[in-house]
């Protein structure tokens, strides 16, 4: 099968794959302190560790053809071999495949590959030929949090992505739902950026490095009859400008939500033109920044 005809629905073969819900957002490095600062985490108790991650592909890059991420992940005494699907996702919150596996050497069981039922690793000559290609360092704070009803694990994670001589640094939050409704994750962010500068972001480790390697961010396309692939494209561009300091991508991320300035709903026109008058300020990253994104998601998805 041509990998770049497949869709998100058929990277696997498995009947029930592992799923994995949860929002990424990315915060301001002065904000860290302000996060663990909140009331919220300071009522829970925190686990702290330094993961060493390394990314694994081909020569020929056959798992990034099919949007496929394998890592090894490590603390210096435990190792966990995982598996991910690109799945699909909106506005920083991903559901997508997963597999993991615990691992007492820091090397990739193959035999394991195999059997999951994920396509490229169906293939001899893929699992024959993988490689590290990049890595990721990074200090792990976790919470495991009740809210509204609901299970969730909050990592936050600070380092940085290395891909040869290049570098971009870590500073983000992931909400994982352990148990619970997807409500309660958007519920914990407007809480959190009620302290903290941040936003949601949607690019993962794997993806950010991909594009470091390259030193091309790619966004999609946005039609102003679409709002919420302008929505999505605006989330990009401030991912890859956060990434690659360009201009260009700061500016696409404001012209995706001039766009949605002409949306039928006023408080959503309302919204997009406050955040794109935002980014034309140098200092543009602060609580309302976020407070407002999370309201403008919350019009254009949780209606």
């Amino acid at each position: 099968m041509n990998p770049s005809t497949q869709g998100d629905d058929t990277d696997t073969k498995s009947l029930e794959t592992p799923q994995e819900v949860e929002l990424k957002l990315a915060l301001s490095q002065k904000s860290v302190e302000a996060l663990k600062s909140h009331h919220l985490l300071t009522q829970a108790a925190c686990e702290t560790h330094r993961l060493a991650n390394v990314y694994y592909d081909t020569p020929e890059r056959a798992l990034e053809q099919y949007r496929v991420a394998l890592r090894l992940r490590g603390d210096g005494a435990r190792f966990v071999q995982t598996v991910k699907t690109a799945g699909h996702g909106h506005g920083g919150l991903h559901t997508r495949g997963e597999w993991e596996t615990p691992r007492d050497q820091e090397s990739l069981d193959t035999n394991w590959l195999a059997g999951l039922g994920v396509t490229p690793f169906e293939q001899d000559a893929v699992r024959e030929h993988l490689a590290p290609v990049y890595r990721t360092d990074f200090q792990r704070t976790q919470w495991l949090l009740e809210h509204d009803g609901s299970h969730i694990e909050l990592a936050l994670d600070i380092g940085e992505i290395v891909v040869g001589e290049r570098r971009v640094e870590i500073h983000e939050v992931e909400l994982e739902l352990k148990g619970g409704r997807e409500d309660a994750l958007w519920s914990l962010a407007e809480k959190l950026a009620e302290h903290c500068a941040l936003r949601p972001a949607n690019a993962s480790k794997a993806a950010r490095a991909v594009a470091l390697r390259e030193q091309h961010w790619q966004l999609p396309p946005c039609a102003q009859d679409m709002p919420e692939q302008c929505l999505e494209r605006a989330i990009l561009g401030l991912d890859a400008f956060q990434d690659s300091r360009q201009q260009t991508y700061l500016y696409a991320a404001r012209q995706a939500l001039l766009n949605l300035v002409r949306h039928d709903d006023p408080n959503v026109a309302t919204l997009a033109g406050r955040l794109a008058e935002s980014l034309s300020r140098t200092e543009w990253l602060d609580c309302r920044f976020g407070q407002q994104w999370l309201l403008l998601m919350q019009r254009l998805y949780r209606q």
